[in-house]
């Protein structure tokens, strides 16, 4: 195990490299001169040169690239063109505020996911079936933006139960996380479903219960430890977007995370935070995969990556 987590560790190396180059290319193609917005619009030229000195874009493009790779292997990612503060200090602000909204939100996406969808089951074609079902389908078509919408004017603005904004609390995460955590519960249920019947079906289950094994041991040690492997995928991927930056209800709640911050710095074409944004995205999307893969060992001992 510790072999193929140095190998996959030392391929992300090359991975982030070509991450870089294409992010540095994609920005860069974005119109707007940051060295006007840094000086102000009402800077004089001889300011925006000189500020165009000072953050380093009077160099060519591949120059500022192997700047940007050289500074960055020492962990110098530069000043952000807006705050003039280290770029690393702004995404360390914004980090944890995502963190804890996407965490707390995939916990609820997982657990009422899975229970969701092995109620839904074990109970084929009954009435609990087709209201899941229902539901599951109408959470994945509800957008976020609205059920975030429709959460404040019922909690905070008429029950006052929550704060209108979202915040770094017991309180203010309840609110967000639940609009961030429908659509992936949603999907969950149904992913959890369609392969819990699927594995059902299967020898090892039925050899189970012919063994007088209990309906507990059969349906949660058996059948739903194999169906959950491609439900550990998708979750995957669904954490790793989340991660990334839940744009859309960071704006609703005015959730000061990452997806606010890279609004922001879109805006203000903040170049030196967008580029450790994107690299951070990709990042974490290749650090997740990684811990799939280590799951899928955890769950079925017949994988083994050795």
């Amino acid at each position: 195990m510790w072999r193929y987590l140095i190998r996959r560790l030392i391929e992300l190396v090359p991975t982030l490299i070509g991450v870089s180059l294409a992010v540095f290319l994609f920005i860069h193609a974005i119109p707007g001169d940051p060295a006007r917005l840094a000086a102000g619009q009402d800077a004089s030229l001889a300011d925006v040169e000189a500020m165009r000195v000072r953050l380093g874009l009077n160099h060519s493009l591949p120059v500022q690239y192997l700047y940007f790779l050289r500074n960055a292997v020492h962990g110098d990612f530069g000043l952000s063109y807006r705050q003039q503060v280290p770029v690393l200090q702004v995404v360390r602000e914004h980090f944890l505020p995502t963190l804890l909204l996407s965490t707390s939100a995939i916990v609820v996406a997982f657990v009422f996911g899975v229970l969701s969808g092995v109620m839904a089951a074990t109970r084929r074609n009954s009435w609990l079936d087709l209201v899941i079902t229902g539901l599951s389908a109408t959470g994945i078509s509800v957008p976020s933006f609205f059920l975030g919408i429709l959460l404040i004017y019922l909690f905070a603005v008429d029950l006052r139960w929550f704060p209108v904004t979202g915040s770094v609390s017991l309180r203010g995460l309840v609110l967000p996380s639940v609009s961030l955590a429908l659509a992936p519960l949603a999907t969950i249920a149904r992913f959890v479903r369609s392969s819990f019947l699927e594995v059902s079906g299967e020898d090892f289950v039925r050899t189970a219960s012919a063994k007088g094994l209990g309906y507990a041991a059969v349906t949660y040690k058996h059948a739903l430890r194999n169906a959950l492997i491609p439900v550990v995928t998708m979750t995957g991927l669904q954490f790793g977007f989340l991660l990334g930056g839940a744009v859309v209800i960071e704006t609703v709640f005015n959730f000061t995370g990452l997806g606010w911050l890279l609004i922001q710095s879109i805006g203000f074409r903040d170049y030196a935070v967008l580029q450790v944004l994107l690299l951070l995205f990709a990042l974490e999307f290749m650090l997740v995969n990684l811990l799939v893969d280590i799951t899928y060992g955890a769950l079925d001992p017949r994988i083994r990556y050795e």
